[in-house]
């Protein structure tokens, strides 16, 4: 009895771990993105509609979601002070794919407008080093987003 009311009292706990685990991965995911649309000081219309198509594509998000996602986000990075703080819960908590996926969207977003700048470049080259990715998986994800 005691052995079923633990291992219930855990699996709940994991469950609850493991969505908060997620939501901080969607959060760290669109933060960055939207610091890659306003690198270059203007965020396009077509800039944000990439990160919400992204994030539903990546995080099977419902519209709703995507809405308190993307509210959040922006207010954080608003809020933060550096990269770090970001890149930090990509480190604890994603996968190498998981990180070249990230890569390749910071691609897309930076390219939704059809003007690539060197901002935006430096940022997501910033971003990639921070995720202990080598060169040659920033170079394949923005192959990839082409």
């Amino acid at each position: 009895m005691l052995i079923t009311k633990l291992k219930t009292l855990f699996t709940k706990n994991g469950g609850e771990g493991k969505a908060q685990e997620d939501r901080a991965m969607e959060m760290a995911c669109a933060a960055l993105m939207f610091e890659v649309a306003r690198a270059d000081f203007a965020i396009e219309e077509e800039e944000q509609q990439a990160v919400r198509a992204l994030l539903m594509a990546q995080f099977a998000l419902t519209p709703d979601e995507i809405t308190a996602v993307t509210e959040e986000a922006t207010e954080q990075v608003d809020a933060a002070t550096c990269l770090f703080e970001f890149t930090r819960t990509l480190n604890e908590l994603a996968s190498i794919e998981q990180k070249r996926a990230l890569l390749v969207m910071m691609w897309q977003v930076a390219m939704a407008d059809d003007e690539l700048s060197r901002y935006e470049e430096h940022l997501i080259r910033k971003v990639a080093d921070l995720l202990y990715m080598p060169h040659s998986d920033f170079m394949a994800a923005k192959q990839r987003a082409m």
